[in-house]
This record gives C-alpha cells, structure tokens and sequence, in this order.
C-alpha cells in the first residue's frame, strides 16, 4: 500500500526524534569521557523504537496488499518470426517490403523484438519469443557462405527461445543441423567450394541458445525424435505454456534424400494430438503449436487478416485437439493473422510472419488464473511491420559488419558479363524461363559430370531451385549475385535414363503432388530438349506424342540416354520419382559452380529464345 502524506509526516517526526535522542546519547558519553561506541550504545532502543514503527506501517500495508484480489487473467506476450532463410541484411525486391513499406533486416528487427518486449514489460506482462521454422537454408551468400553460422548467432542475440525446424534446416543434412544447435566447426578446408566454417579463430561457432524442437522426426532405428518434441515454459504468475514443434511432414519429398537418411517424419496432426494428454499430466493447460506448415489467404496484402484462407493450414487446424490454443505457422511466405473454428466450435488463433523477418508477429496469451488455460476470446495478435525507420541494434549491426568483411572476397568477384540489366526467372505461356535455360545450358555443359567419356545429352532443373532473377551492376556480374540464383550448393548428377523413363519424368511434372490442377504444374527447365505438353489434356497424357525429341531427333521408348540434373532431383525431389529409377549415377561437382563457369566462359551472356517447350494440341 502506498504511504500517504500523512504516514510519511508520522515516519518524518519518528525519525526526527530518534536523531535527536541519538545526538544527547553522544553528547553525554563524551562529557562523562566515554567512547564513540559508547554513544552507539546509548543510540541503540532508539533506533529500535523507530524500526519497530516502521516494521508495524509496513505490516498494516502488506495486510491491506493481501486484502486486493488476485487478477482473474494473466498476459503473455508470445513474439513470432518464420521463414527468415538467413536474411541478416534486407531483401531485395518484393522480398525487402510489406505492401511496399521497406521491411525486413536482423538489425531492424532485433530492435523491434526489444521494444515490443519493452513494452510489455511496462505493464508488468512476460514475454517469450518463438519461431515457426525455415530459419536457416536457403539464406542469401552473407550466411550460407559461413554454413548459417552468423543467422544462428543473430538470433542468440535477439532473445529467441524456441523454434520448430523447418525443411530448409535439412538442406545441409540432419547431422549438420545438430551442429547448428551444440555448435562445433566444420574442417571444410578454410573457405573450401566458397564456404567457411568458424571464420574466426578467436570466436569459434558455440551453436544456438535457442531450443530446436521436433516432435514428428524421428530415427526410423530407435523411434527417438530427432530434437526434442517441445518445452515447457513456467511464467512469474505460476502459468505454464507449452510449445510443441513440428516439422513440414512432406519434408523428405523436397530436401535432399541424403540429408535425412534414416529419419522419419510423421503426421503432424496425429503428432501433436498424442502430445496433449503428457502435457495435461504435466500440469499444463496452455498449448501453443509451431509448425512449420501453412496456408494461402486470398488476399496476400491483408497481413493481419485472413480473408479466404486455404491450404494444409486449415485441414491441420481441424484435426488438431481442440486443448491446443494456437498455432504458429510458416512455410507459405505468407502473411495472416485468423481466428479459425477448432473441432470444439471454439476459436483458435492461427498466424503467420510473412518471411525474412519482414514482419513480427506479436500475441498477448491471455490466461484464466483460476484454470490455467488460455482464453481465447481474450487473446490477440497483431502482425507488426519490421519497418527501417528505427535505429539499427548496435551488436547485430556490428555481427553483420564482421561477416560482411569476411565475405567480401568471395561476394564480390566478377565472374562475367550478361548484354541485359538481368535475365529473369519469369516463365512464359509454356513455363519456361530465360533464366532456366541459362541454369540448365550451364548444367549440360559442366565436365565435371562427363564419365567414361560419356557426356550428357540434356539436363533437367527444378524451376523451385532458382529463387530470383540473376541480376547485374551495369551488366557486370558478380559471384554474390549468381548465388542469390543458386543458393543451395546442391552437386550435378548424371545418369541414364531410357526414353520411356523420360516420358514418364515429364508427365510427372502435371500429376501426382504436381498435379491435377495448373497452380501445382512444376515444369522443369531443360536443356538439349525439346517437347510440346497439351494444357487441356488428361494428367498424364499432356505430353503431345512425337513431339518429344532430344538434340533434335524424336525419343526412342527403348533407348538410354545420359542425362544430368542436381542431386535433389536425382533423389525423386519435387514430386519427380522418375529420377529414382535412373542408372550409372555419377556425382560432379556444385551446381552454383557449374553456373558461375558458365557465364564465365560465355562473357558476354545473351539470353536465349524461350522456344524448347510448347503448348498445343
């Protein structure tokens, strides 16, 4: 209780009278020739009596404190990123900004994370900072170059806590990515194919500070999870909320196989659903879901709604147990803020943070004291706009500084010249793209895939692998610029496969996951290669026969053929098991180094017609 003026008038005079009575002890000990200590003495029931007095205020007001009732809810401030893809600086383009607000950046962001914190902290409320997966892969050469190294130690500092792992986590294999959370450093031969572990000798790489988590990955052996499923987090008020993780259960479809050999990933739904009732036994009442799997609003630009949405996200909340209270989705890229109906009738919070740390997603958990369970009408989300108009935090600006320089070597070398701005990854009518011919002409020509003296025939790229335009500096191209085309340092692979396997291979490309409906069609970019697919005709049958041909003569059924791809499409990645059938592999050298030799030995770069795939009947 707070003192009044009154009380504290009554302290004054308390204190005024023990000084006083302080002062006549002293003086009389020194008349009669006694010590100092003497007179401490004689101050001594003094300064009781005022201790007393001020214990007996102090007791009336903790009385009267008990009196208040104890706050029917409690607020928890949860903050939310996913998809980050190691963007330490802005994205360029449509990936720097949310509806045309310049947006994203570690340095913009740290500062935003500990104001919304701040925040909070004024009115009393806790906060916990958590993410939805895609962290790391597929980052921009900055990160990548040092093996996701500086993303990990940027969110050391932001203050995140837990993160469920995404698919791109497993671009460098299962193994590497236990390295991302113990830390350790890679004998990768000091900058080795671009890349370098643990630049620094005096800091080596410690690992992340941060709880992966992942409940539906597990080791097919011994039917443990990979990382933990989830952690528990205990709040000042006695409130305990849970985080589960959960990992995109089509994950071994679109990585590379080898870097989840002896994994396997299980139903998410059926996953955290076995989860609720351990947690309940744990005393646990409020359950938060990361999954790194999400949705599609139909307004893209509505960032804190979710107009329409569709996608795995909603099936997935309607299966999960309706003891869950929310769930902290990614993967899409995009950007929603929804209420959507559990199983139960009852609302449950579903949100998304966009990517590359462009938004932040902040929630206030509101919690019954008396249950411990959240209430969900009570509970809100806002998607805040990690704008650059508030000042840089100073130690991840310095982080980023440090590794700026470190890579300015490698970024900055010119490996050739293109005669355009840039050569865009924008496909036509048919799906085909200039920037994907010049990725899988670069394929076709690389020797490091030639074997026995048998080179390949055609090649076969993935249109999901090239993610931006190559641009230029006045037609300059630089080495940091090829790899924002080809971040993935995935190897060529060449093989055989028969006409017939072939065929197969490209009607894959509108059927299966590809397929039926054209939002799914996946046309691969080619080389050496030439065929006309009918948009109108059944799945599997929309490649037009004897249109098919290779070097220009038409494709024979029995016939074998060396082709060449990267070794994600070689294991059946992106819905393309055609590939797993193929023989004779061989493993050449990186797909980004068979690109940046390319444009090299073909200074200055013309983009070529767009005229090896067709459409017609």
């Amino acid at each position: 209780m707070a003192q009044t003026g009154r009380d504290r008038a009554r302290a004054g005079g308390r204190r005024k009278l023990g000084l006083l009575a302080a002062g006549t002890a002293v003086a009389l000990a020194l008349a009669t020739g006694g010590s100092l200590s003497q007179a401490g003495a004689a101050i001594k029931p003094a300064a009781n009596q005022a201790n007393q007095a001020d214990q007996a205020t102090a007791n009336q007001a903790t009385a009267v404190q008990a009196k208040k009732p104890k706050p029917t809810h409690s607020q928890i401030q949860l903050l939310a990123i996913n998809d980050f893809h190691g963007n330490l600086e802005p994205a360029t383009g449509s990936g720097g900004n949310i509806n045309g607000i310049p947006a994203g950046g570690a340095a913009y962001l740290a500062t935003h994370l500990k104001q919304l914190r701040a925040a909070a902290a004024a009115k009393g409320e806790d906060s916990v900072t958590v993410a939805a997966g895609d962290l790391i892969g597929a980052s921009p050469l900055l990160s990548a170059a040092f093996h996701d190294e500086p993303t990990v130690e940027a969110l050391n500092g932001m203050g995140l806590e837990a993160a469920s792992v995404g698919n791109h986590e497993f671009d460098e294999g299962w193994h590497e990515l236990l390295r991302m959370q113990t830390g350790g450093c890679l004998p990768d031969g000091d900058g080795a194919n671009n890349q370098n572990s643990c630049p620094d000798p005096q800091h080596p790489f410690t690992g992340a500070k941060y709880k992966y988590l992942s409940a539906n990955v597990f080791f097919t052996n011994t039917q443990k999870t990979l990382f933990a499923p989830y952690t528990i987090k205990s709040f000042k008020d006695g409130n305990k909320v849970a985080f589960i993780g959960m990992t995109l259960e089509n994950t071994p479809n679109i990585v590379t196989k080898s870097g989840v050999d002896g994994l396997t990933f299980k139903d998410e739904i059926e996953t955290a659903n076995a989860l609720v009732p351990a947690l309940k036994k744990k005393g646990v009442k409020s359950i938060v879901v990361l999954l790194h799997e999400g949705g599609f609003p139909a307004d893209p630009k509505a960032y804190n709604s979710c107009p329409g949405i569709s996608g795995p996200i909603v099936d997935i909340n309607a299966g999960l147990d309706p003891e869950i209270d929310a769930i902290i989705s990614g993967h899409t890229h995009q950007a929603y803020n929804c209420s959507l109906t559990d199983k139960a009738g009852k609302p449950r919070l579903v949100t998304s943070a966009s990517s590359f740390g462009r938004l932040v997603t902040d929630v206030r958990l509101s919690i019954d004291n008396a249950t411990g369970d959240v209430d969900r009408v009570n509970t809100l989300a806002n998607n805040q706009v990690v704008t650059q108009d508030v000042v840089q935090d100073a130690k991840t600006a310095k982080l980023i500084a440090k590794y700026k320089a470190l890579v300015a070597p490698i970024e900055n070398k010119v490996i050739g010249h293109i005669s355009t701005p840039s050569v865009v990854r924008t496909n036509d009518d048919s799906l085909e793209s200039p920037l994907g011919n010049l990725i899988a002409d670069a394929q076709l020509a690389d020797p490091s895939v030639v074997s026995g003296g048998k080179a390949p025939v055609a090649a076969f790229m993935n249109p999901g692998g090239i993610r931006a335009d190559l641009a230029s500096n006045n037609g300059e191209v630089t080495f940091g610029q090829a790899f924002t085309v080809q971040p993935f340092n995935n190897f060529l692979v060449s093989m055989d496969m028969t006409g017939t396997q072939i065929k197969a291979l490209l009607e894959q490309q509108f059927s299966g996951v590809n397929g039926p409906d054209a939002p799914k069609y996946k046309v691969l970019q080619v080389a050496g290669i030439t065929y006309t697919w009918n948009p109108a005709a059944a799945a599997g049958s929309k490649i037009v026969a004897g249109s098919l041909k290779i070097g220009g003569q038409p494709v024979v059924d029995g016939t074998s053929y060396r082709i060449v791809t990267n070794n994600f499409l070689s294991d059946g990645g992106d819905g393309f098991p055609a590939f797993t059938t193929a023989t004779n592999k061989v493993f050449g050298g990186l797909d980004i180094d068979a690109f940046a030799n390319y444009l090299t030995a073909h200074d200055p770069y013309t983009p070529v017609a767009t005229d090896r795939i067709s459409i017609g009947s």
